[in-house]
């Protein structure tokens, strides 16, 4: 059986098109586009207009629980929560027992569960320690997306080592800006809020002297970088003059540091303690209209589940990270397209192509086999225990209600 869609809302992120149009899909593929189609004998016909279908979205880098630590999430679980939130595509960073490190330990990671495809960030220093480069050459042979720890940025020394060896490799490095020592144990951003609520302080700082020194090296041995986390005003304001200078650099942001600030910090939330901490006010703002223009090409979920035990605790000693792949659409739709008035083509450019841009592939039109995701932006629902296919509960949002939802065929 097929689903035949009346005049649904398609966005063409690779053309920039936006238009109403007939559209029949089967397992989730796009197999009929056009401006009107007859509908066949097997077809389950929907007419919604306000629907939205696109092309399904990518995640830059999130994590699972598993190999080593599947109570938290299974690489099945993960791939039910990417779905349900209309993710077709989820690159994982390298963490696990074993640590992504060896290419023995790629080959044996899943590439395809249901309707998700799963790529991998392997680790470009051993064991994430940021001392001693991994076998990254052997690592990009066995189908390595690109190299990136997802820790906090290595030594000087080692990060111009690290770009001077990763040229020849055609893959892109995945680096969070953050100097561990200028973070220290701080918890909020610096500010009159974080006194406020007593929190310690992680300056902006800790993440503009990494990305300054970092555009440095880059300049004397230019590689591509995707710089992941970027939560600050003054980062936007470093990365665009590196675009000036012609540095390979793209940026992203997670969905949770566009949406929230210092300002909700005023409960204590341990599902709102992040790394980096949730931005200023003022330079919430800047995330914002630095992503709306397209300076920041990509919009992340860094899905990072953890355990009631581990996150049930005081603020200060809490994990950083919150679930978010079920969740990040249907918010960024709400609080950006309908309260904000971005446009529902660049939430989906920031969430599909955008993504695909910053690993230096080619996004193409919509096409006939294509994965697409189909999004009901009016329904309402409550995130529970059981509307969650993720197996982590880690979230701020439990309990709440939510517009809008990914529609899955039955």
């Amino acid at each position: 059986m097929a689903d035949l869609f009346r005049q649904i809302r398609v966005l063409d992120p690779a053309t920039g098109s936006d238009r109403r149009r007939d559209v029949r899909i089967q397992s989730g593929r796009l197999i009929a586009i056009a401006d009107s189609l007859d509908a066949q004998p097997e077809d389950q016909v929907h007419n919604h207009p306000d629907w939205v279908l696109g092309p399904a979205l990518t995640d830059l880098y999130s994590r699972s629980g598993e190999p080593g630590a599947e109570p938290r999430e299974t690489w099945q679980s993960l791939a039910a929560a990417a779905a349900a939130g209309g993710f077709g595509r989820v690159l994982l960073l390298p963490e696990g027992e074993p640590w992504l490190d060896q290419a023995e330990a790629l080959t044996a990671r899943p590439r395809q569960l249901g309707s998700v495809q799963l790529d991998y960030w392997a680790a470009y220093s051993q064991q994430g320690q940021g001392e001693q480069l991994s076998e990254l050459a052997e690592l990009a042979t066995q189908g390595a997306i690109g190299f990136g720890d997802g820790q906090l940025l290595a030594s000087p020394a080692f990060l111009r080592q690290l770009l001077l060896y990763s040229r020849s490799l055609n893959r892109p490095l995945l680096i969070w800006p953050c100097d561990r020592q200028l973070r220290g144990k701080g918890r909020a951003r610096q500010g009159s809020l974080a006194l406020r609520w007593g929190l310690p302080v992680d300056p902006q700082s800790s993440e503009t002297a990494a990305l300054a020194l970092l555009l440095e090296l880059l300049a004397d041995s230019p590689t591509p970088v995707h710089l992941m986390r970027i939560s600050t005003a003054r980062s936007v304001e470093l990365i665009a003059q590196a675009k000036q200078r012609g540095l390979p650099v793209t940026a992203s942001v997670t969905w949770l540091h566009l949406l929230g600030n210092t300002a909700d910090l005023s409960d204590y939330e341990p599902n709102l303690r992040l790394g980096p901490p949730l931005p200023e006010p003022d330079e919430q703002a800047v995330l914002q209209q630095a992503v709306r223009d397209g300076l920041i090409e990509a919009i992340a979920v860094d899905h990072s589940p953890y355990l009631y035990e581990e996150k049930t605790v005081a603020f200060g000693e809490a994990p950083a990270g919150a679930i978010g792949l079920e969740l990040a659409l249907p918010q960024l739709w709400q609080k950006l397209v309908v309260e904000a008035g971005w446009s529902p083509l660049t939430l989906w450019q920031r969430l599909s192509t955008g993504p695909q841009h910053c690993l230096g592939e080619t996004p193409r039109s919509l096409s006939e086999g294509d994965r697409v995701t189909v999004f009901d932006p009016q329904q309402s629902w409550t995130v529970s225990e059981t509307s969650l296919r993720s197996q982590a509960r880690n979230t701020h949002l439990l309990g709440q209600t939510l517009i809008g939802r990914v529609w899955q065929s039955a």
